[in-house]
């Protein structure tokens, strides 16, 4: 871990040498040697300490036991959250000097730092990254087992999030690609490199534990996928072209493409070699001895090339990429609100051509294909049956998704209320309705074997939640329905539409709620998964008709409004084609009440059909029934009637 470190910083002297990064700028506007050279030294620092806050934290939640590895692994990830949060406040002082031009000892300094952390976008964005991480080292220290490591996880996550959107010119081209690249790279890299420092630092009675390391190992082969395909995205957007590989940025980022090539090839030797021996160890002799051995070898190998990483990383951050990080010259009123070129106008090829690309949601939707299927794959090998039109609804759900987040409903939701209200419609009644007739979760619990050693993997953790009071609450059909309906007034109209809009943590956040709103909404009403105590048939019809007319309440609301939701956005896009601001806005109302009738229809002979298949099945249980016994229920009953005509008869 040490030798990792010093290398980080050997690399990162080095890079910025060679690049020129940190060399001393005019004299009249020189901010002076400890900014120039402290500034990136002490974000490589919050760097390393915020992935091994994150990495420790994943391990506790979801790959250790909760019990006194879990709480070690809590302990290092509070230890170094706060590390984390000193680096970065150090980072965001000697940056606001470096960014200012103004030595610290300069007496306008003061001034400009409280101007940099109160005025500047990016100031409040790092400031706010530097109060998530000492919440996440308080939590993480008090919290104890895989939830609360859950909720130090989402902290970082939100920390992670501001520090992303930091990377990039708010303004310049593709900036929202690069945000959501960036945020992607900096999950997958902490995870990768944090987890394995955080098992490093646990010692040897966790690295000689089979379990561990075989699971860490797979959660490793996603991070790398994530940080290749998020750092070729990132490249290719501050290239802009192959030649400007000739570039010291291109050669630093050449260098770092190889030592995250090494990286995943010691990753690689890892599951083929330390997992099947450790595997094949089941006591502490020499055996386990030599296979624990081999994983100190390939994962001392891992940090210094991880430590190079991070080095060379800060400083191809701070080098001038070929493609200058600035906002646009003359940009467009869409540009200066979007930060992105306003598209053609729409018509029905161009609502299927048009991109605009968000790298997290694009990986996942791919990633939530590939496992899947390959759960899919592991019943039909063991020769267990699972319906092949459940398959093809969780693809066509994640194609959906995939459309609403990166494809023509993406390009122009951020532009046209029309266009958002389709991402809405999509997000909360479509993509939704395909997922619950997949049935992910009976899937996830037919192929995914349980865990024996008091650990939480992606079985334990979705029973845990389908079986939790909060998740038992907020499944309730009642509670989903006014979620589903209720959310409308709270997130149009408060300030969280605004933030949506604006910044990337809200765009991602409207997302998921939507989706995730839906679901409970959708599984509520004709899941097949575990779930909810579910209400009788009729009753699921009225809760269904009532949302709805809710839904077209809402819709018609927007319809018949003349104030314009968001103006300094939806009203400020220059657009020289379609509708006025307001006149769009009233056509996403129109939308909203009408685009949902044919899932509102698809759910009601979703559940019309339960009905009437519950029906028959019990029919047939009574049929059953009846010719075990003689149908003595019917004769029971006929013999009840017979006595009380009987007595009628008497007392007449």
């Amino acid at each position: 871990m040490a030798a990792g470190v010093v290398v980080a910083l050997v690399a990162l002297i080095a890079a910025g040498s060679f690049s020129g990064a940190f060399a001393a700028f005019q004299q009249f506007a020189d901010p002076g040697l400890l900014a120039r050279w402290g500034t990136p030294v002490a974000r490589t620092a919050s760097n390393l300490a915020a992935a091994v806050t994150l990495g420790s934290l994943v391990l506790a939640a979801f790959v250790l036991p909760a019990g006194r590895d879990g709480r070690r692994a809590l302990s290092v990830a509070g230890l170094s959250a706060g590390v984390w949060t000193v680096a970065a406040l150090t980072a965001l002082v000697l940056g606001t000097s470096w960014a200012t031009f103004l030595p610290m000892d300069d007496p306008a300094f003061g001034t400009a730092l409280w101007s940099y952390l109160t005025d500047g976008e990016v100031g409040r964005a790092l400031l706010g990254a530097a109060l998530l991480a000492a919440v996440t080292s308080t939590t993480a220290l008090l919290v104890r087992g895989p939830t609360g490591a859950a909720v130090a996880i989402v902290l970082v996550l939100g920390a992670l999030g501001l520090q992303a959107s930091t990377g990039h010119a708010s303004g310049a081209a593709s900036h929202d690609l690069a945000v959501s690249a960036m945020f992607l790279h900096l999950v997958g890299a902490a995870i990768w490199l944090g987890g394995l420092a955080g098992i490093a630092l646990l010692g040897h009675r966790a690295t000689t534990r089979a379990a561990t390391v075989r699971r860490y190992s797979a959660i490793a082969g996603w991070c790398f996928v994530a940080v290749a395909v998020s750092g070729l995205v990132s490249s290719w957007i501050r290239l802009g072209s192959l030649s400007a590989l000739e570039t010291d940025y291109g050669a630093l980022l050449i260098t770092k493409v190889l030592l995250l090539a090494a990286l995943g090839g010691a990753g690689w030797l890892h599951r083929r070699n330390v997992v099947r021996h450790l595997e094949g160890v089941q006591r502490l002799d020499g055996g386990s001895r030599r296979a624990a051995g081999l994983f100190w070898r390939l994962a001392a190998v891992e940090l210094l090339a991880m430590g190079a990483v991070s080095g060379v990383a800060v400083a191809l951050g701070s080098t001038a990429p070929p493609v200058p990080d600035e906002p646009i010259a003359d940009p467009t009123p869409a540009e200066l609100v979007t930060g992105h070129p306003l598209p053609p106008e729409p018509t029905f090829v161009r609502w299927l051509t048009e991109f605009q690309w968000d790298a997290l949601f694009a990986y996942g939707c791919a990633a939530g294909v590939v496992v899947y299927l390959s759960w899919y794959r592991r019943l039909r090998r063991r020769g267990d049956r699972w319906p092949v039109l459940r398959a093809v609804s969780w693809c066509c759900g994640m194609l959906a998704l995939f459309w609403v987040t990166s494809g023509g409903a993406a390009a122009y939701g951020h532009v046209l209320f029309s266009g958002h209200m389709v991402q809405h419609m999509v997000l909360a009644m479509v993509v939704p309705l395909f997922l619950v007739l997949s049935a992910p979760v009976t899937l996830l619990l037919r192929a995914v074997p349980a865990r024996r050693d008091g650990s939480r993997g992606p079985r334990e953790w979705v029973l845990f939640l389908v079986h939790s009071r909060y998740g038992t609450f907020l499944a309730h059909p009642i509670v989903a329905a006014v979620l589903f309906a209720g959310g409308m007034i709270l997130f149009y109209f408060t300030p969280l539409f605004e933030w949506a809009l604006t910044t990337y943590l809200g765009h991602v956040w409207m997302f998921v709620h939507f989706t995730l709103v839906g679901y409970l909404f959708a599984n509520a009403l004709i899941g097949i998964d575990p779930g909810p105590s579910r209400p009788t048939y009729p009753m699921r019809l009225v809760l269904l008709f009532a949302t709805m007319a809710f839904h077209a309440f809402f819709g018609v609301a927007l319809t018949s409004g003349t104030s314009l939701l968001v103006p300094e956005w939806f009203g400020l896009m220059g657009r020289e084609w379609g509708p006025s601001a307001i006149e769009d806005q009233q056509l996403g109302g129109a939308i909203a009440w009408g685009i949902g009738e044919l899932p509102t229809l698809l759910l009601a002979v979703g559940v019309a059909v339960q009905w009437s298949r519950s029906d028959a099945r019990e029919a047939r249980r009574s049929d059953r029934a009846a010719e075990r016994d003689g149908d003595a229920e019917l004769e029971a009953y006929n013999a009840m009637l017979a006595r009380r005509a009987e007595r009628s008869k008497r007392s007449s």
